[in-house]
């Protein structure tokens, strides 16, 4: 096909950026033109993920290394802090999309306080669209820089901020209760995600300071027109992917639990990814595994004028590397679901 764009991952040696490879690789506007891991530079793609073998995937190299002049777009897969130093360099012919949590946070100052280090782009946090496509599509279409959410944000706000944006749940009393496959701790090597640590067992982490809090505040007080606070606690859970939240509120007054499921089928009616379940049916991360899609569902509670809401996804593709391209597609003009038509994986 011509006229396709050529992109470039920056940070491909990561479960993300394995991931958007293994997305971009079927795309039919895209070509992989650059691949970068400074930790692997010089080595093939299958030599560090033998499941990508027989691509024709360009060679490992640093990112320095990359004539960006031959690059319509990237994708940048690197850690906090590295990601931003990175973009700050890049020429301004590229589109950008962000898949670290550099430019996810609007205040250079929450940024600083959330992840220990002063942003080093003010000037171009100040132009970055935050990238939950459903909720901001008219943006990123005009955008140069797109910051994805991440992967707890985007099953938590996907699911909340229908609700807290039409009134119908009391935004200031909210508990979200998470849980994500091992894959949304990294490929580096941790002692709580060996093997020996992790199997047969959950854990909570990262107890009243998980950095995706802020993020998930920042989108539900602008839905809600007041700062709020939210009760968010993550779990680790013995699987390679996925990811479940688990969310409890109190109904506003005069509110039911069929408005809730009414507004969420009423927001998300014609998108292609969210999906509410069928009458019945709990969410499952095995509904959603290797699939670009958000399934979701409202039931009231025992304890009367309360909700509890439920929201699966794959925290690799739609909380990560398959939001990343579905907004790829918007900002160049393609049909959303290129790249992304795949039926989740069961059993």
């Amino acid at each position: 096909m011509q006229n396709k764009k050529r992109i470039a991952v920056v940070g491909a040696s990561g479960y993300t950026g394995a991931d958007l490879v293994r997305l971009a690789i079927r795309h039919p506007h895209m070509e992989i033109s650059a691949l970068t891991a400074h930790s692997h530079a010089g080595k093939p793609m299958e030599s560090v993920f033998p499941h990508l073998a027989n691509l024709n995937l360009p060679t490992l190299c640093r990112h320095e290394e990359v004539d960006w002049s031959n690059i319509d777009a990237v994708f940048c897969g690197l850690p906090h802090a590295t990601s931003q130093q990175v973009i700050r360099d890049l020429p301004d012919h590229l589109k950008i999309i962000d898949i670290s949590a550099d430019f996810r946070l609007r205040d250079p100052d929450l940024y600083q306080a959330t992840y220990g280090n002063p942003h080093v782009a003010v000037d171009l946090q100040q132009e970055a669209v935050y990238g939950l496509t459903e909720h901001y599509r008219d943006d990123i279409a005009r955008a140069r820089l797109i910051a994805c959410p991440g992967c707890y944000p985007t099953a938590a706000l996907t699911l909340l901020l229908p609700l807290v944006s039409a009134g119908l749940i009391d935004a200031s009393d909210l508990i979200i209760d998470a849980k994500s496959g091992l894959t949304g701790a990294g490929r580096g090597l941790k002692q709580n995600t060996l093997f020996a640590e992790s199997g047969e067992g959950m854990s909570a982490y990262a107890v009243a300071q998980h950095r995706h809090a802020p993020e998930i505040e920042q989108e539900l007080s602008i839905a809600a027109g007041t700062s709020l606070t939210v009760n968010f606690t993550p779990h680790l859970i013995p699987m390679s992917r996925g990811e479940l939240v688990t969310c409890y509120a109190r109904l506003t007054p005069g509110h039911h639990t069929t408005d809730c499921i009414d507004a969420l089928e009423s927001s998300y009616r014609h998108e292609p990814f969210v999906n509410l379940s069928p009458d019945g049916v709990i969410p499952h991360t095995q509904h959603v595994r290797g699939s670009n899609s958000v399934t979701m569902n409202v039931y009231a509670d025992r304890i009367p004028g309360r909700v509890i809401m439920i929201a699966a996804l794959d925290n690799l593709v739609k909380g990560s590397s398959g939001q990343a391209l579905q907004n790829f597609n918007v900002m160049f003009g393609y049909e959303e679901t290129l790249g992304l038509q795949q039926i989740a994986l069961f059993p």
